[in-house]
């Protein structure tokens, strides 16, 4: 007897509707000003519970987030912006300095509770450590800018900052590396630079 497989997709993974794809992806913009219109630590937080689950190579979860929603706190990371950057930043209600954990592997025992060990190979091999944690921190980078989207917010990534000072200053013993900063809130007045183009399927794509 031939056994039926079921192949009906659960609802999990139906496809989202039209007006998530936009604010996730079609109509996505950076923005470039913020209105004074305040951000909670819950929203704050919020962001963080999407994001959270994105995929990581062994489950390594590198990515660590600095929150700064204070006027010290912002007067400080805007001092290590770019010059072109300190407008943004210091006009957003918060802001998310985006980290490295030069020492993820430390939670392997946690995080990868089957395979423990993997945490010595990382400790062990400095290149395979580095790579690893600059890799998995990046794709929980665009998670996070997602995550912001889908709570109803603004982002406005940035690598334009001084990251030797900004390290020294907010991370200064040396354990996490800086990787973005990410503005976060309400547009303000104009936002939004024009759009600028994106490469057609058929420069990107290739099948085989």
């Amino acid at each position: 007897m031939t056994e039926t497989v079921d192949h009906r997709v659960s609802d999990q993974l139906e496809p989202v509707d039209e007006k998530a794809l936009a604010a996730l992806f079609t109509t996505g913009r950076t923005a470039n000003t913020f209105a004074p219109t305040p951000v909670s630590d819950q929203q704050l937080t919020d962001i963080w519970e999407l994001a959270r689950w994105a995929p990581t190579g062994a489950n390594t979860q590198p990515l660590r987030v600095v929150f700064v929603r204070t006027d010290v706190g912002r007067k400080r990371l805007v001092t290590h912006m770019n010059e072109g950057n300190k407008t943004k930043t210091a006009s957003a209600p918060a802001a998310a300095i985006l980290a490295v954990d030069t020492r993820f592997h430390d939670h392997m025992g946690t995080l990868l509770p089957f395979k423990p060990e993997l945490g010595q190979l990382y400790a062990a091999n400095e290149t395979i450590r580095s790579s690893t944690a600059q890799l998995n921190a990046t794709l929980q980078a665009g998670y996070f800018i997602l995550a912001i989207r889908a709570r109803g917010l603004a982002a406005g990534p940035m690598s334009g900052f001084d990251a030797t000072t900004l390290d020294a200053d907010f991370f200064p013993d040396g354990q996490w590396r800086s990787l973005l900063v990410v503005n976060i809130g309400y547009p303000g007045q104009d936002p939004w630079f024009d759009r600028l183009p994106r490469l057609d399927h058929t420069e990107c794509l290739r099948w085989e």
